[in-house]
């Protein structure tokens, strides 16, 4: 019988490739945009959380076809029509304020490279491995968290001696959220993939419609942005050594024993998968590093798409940009390591609740108001959950579904941990399976496992 809870490796190698090519794509057709103009970034596209390009990375099988390389440029410059913003550029205006302007030759990046490897050297394709960095394209010495100025869509292609490829992705978050990337990256696929541009639904701009209020109107503590000088060791023990990347593939039974066991003793409250698995990852790894003192307040924060929460006025379909607000929960490192995983858990539901439409207002009105300008680390753990995400279905450009989608290198910023969905090129595996990604000191890896496995001290499955 397989674990419900299985610990995967990856291995650490090198994949020495050569690049052929760097291209400028530019839209096919004029666009609705004339040199010298702009667009309007709304505070969620512009929160110093989306000012970050998002590598990800997409496996592919010999698709047999010589013009891959082809089919990709064409249809990207088809799709850089009606999302045209995307072949522009980010540049601040007044009080520091991001927006995205139109100048000559412009577009964005196709790179094109080669591996004498194969994809079987490559290993597990199912794990996200920091070895595939360089799959995707970064300018010699760019500075970290660059956006101003830059492509804000880099892609790489590399093929590989077997003649399977991979697609290497950044793109600016200040563009758009999970949803909205994955709304492009089907435009494109299904462009490439029919031959003829096809864009399903019509991208609608609008960041207008989340302007901040005059004047901005602050009903919320918003501790999620507030920099706290971390008096733990938490911090500490992940930044002075660096940590590992751990992968865990979690069975959908797992997953389901865990929601039932914490429903069970939360009463009448209606708690998600999410709400129980991102309780236990967090109380296990506060666990597993030891962190000290016992009274110190800990963060978890994590997304919540606003969507389907806003109603005055609501997003039109097919809106691609950042609708997501930061939700976070707190508690103390006593209550998470000798509190029952239920208290914890209804602590990660009530965050996630309280994310309403008046609370994503007042994220917008406290950004205009403050403008946060650095990534605060201090007692945090950020959960990134891309398992509602249709990576794989999105992702099909002609040559059938990925072997992988997804992230690669979590560990330069080891305070952030992904719930992928399980892949695979089959349909038949999309099971519910959900791959945990999370980083540790090497020395803490082992007690993690034990605990992540171990949920409750009198039910133990086998992992």
């Amino acid at each position: 019988m397989a674990p419900m809870v299985e610990e995967l490796q990856f291995p650490h190698l090198e994949i020495p490739l050569t690049v052929n090519s760097i291209s400028p794509i530019l839209p096919a057709n004029p666009i609705p945009a004339s040199h010298g103009d702009s667009l309007y970034l709304s505070n969620l596209d512009d929160m110093i959380g989306a000012r970050v390009f998002t590598p990800t990375m997409y496996f592919y099988r010999d698709a047999g076809k010589p013009a891959v390389i082809k089919v990709l440029k064409e249809a990207l410059a088809s799709v850089l029509v009606p999302y045209y913003p995307f072949s522009g550029r980010l540049r601040e205006t007044e009080n520091g304020k991001l927006e995205v302007f139109f100048g000559p030759n412009q577009g964005v990046l196709l790179v094109e490279a080669r591996s004498e490897m194969t994809l079987a050297n490559l290993g597990d394709l199912s794990v996200p491995n920091p070895a595939w960095t360089n799959l995707v394209y970064s300018f010699p010495n760019e500075e970290q968290y660059k956006v101003i100025d830059m492509p804000l869509l880099i892609a790489q292609v590399t093929r590989f001696r077997c003649g399977g490829f991979s697609l290497g992705l950044r793109i600016c978050h200040c563009l758009c959220d999970g949803v909205g990337a994955m709304q492009f990256l089907s435009a494109w696929a299904a462009t490439a993939r029919l031959s003829s541009l096809t864009v399903n639904p019509k991208p609608c701009w609008d960041r207008e419609i989340l302007r901040p209020r005059d004047p901005p109107l602050v009903q919320h503590p918003h501790i999620e942005f507030k920099r706290i000088d971390d008096g733990s060791s938490l911090t500490r023990s992940l930044w002075v050594v660096k940590p590992v990347q751990k992968c865990y593939r979690v069975s959908r039974e797992y997953q389901a024993h865990l929601k039932r066991l914490v429903q069970s003793s939360v009463g009448n409250f209606s708690c998600t998968t999410f709400d129980a698995m991102a309780a236990h990852v967090w109380r296990s790894w506060v666990k597993a590093l030891d962190v000290r003192p016992l009274d110190y307040e800990l963060r978890l924060t994590f997304s919540v798409n606003g969507r389907s929460r806003l109603t005055n006025p609501p997003l039109k379909q097919g809106f691609y940009g950042n609708a997501v607000c930061v939700a976070c929960a707190t508690s103390t490192v006593s209550g998470l390591v000798n509190g029952p995983l239920s208290d914890t858990t209804l602590l990660v539901r009530k965050a996630r609740l309280s994310v309403s439409e008046a609370y994503l207002r007042s994220t917008i009105d406290y950004i205009q108001l403050h403008r946060p300008t650095r990534l605060e680390f201090g007692g945090k753990l950020t959960i990134t959950q891309w398992t509602r995400f249709s990576m794989y279905e999105t992702a099909d450009f002609g040559w059938g579904r990925p072997i992988y989608a997804g992230p690669i290198d979590l560990t330069p910023t080891p305070q952030v941990c992904v719930f992928l969905p399980q892949g695979g090129d089959d349909d038949s595996d999309s099971d519910g399976t959900m791959l945990v990604c999370i980083c540790l000191p090497e020395a803490a890896c082992h007690r993690f496992r034990d605990l992540f496995c171990l949920f409750d001290s009198d039910y133990q499955l086998p992992c």
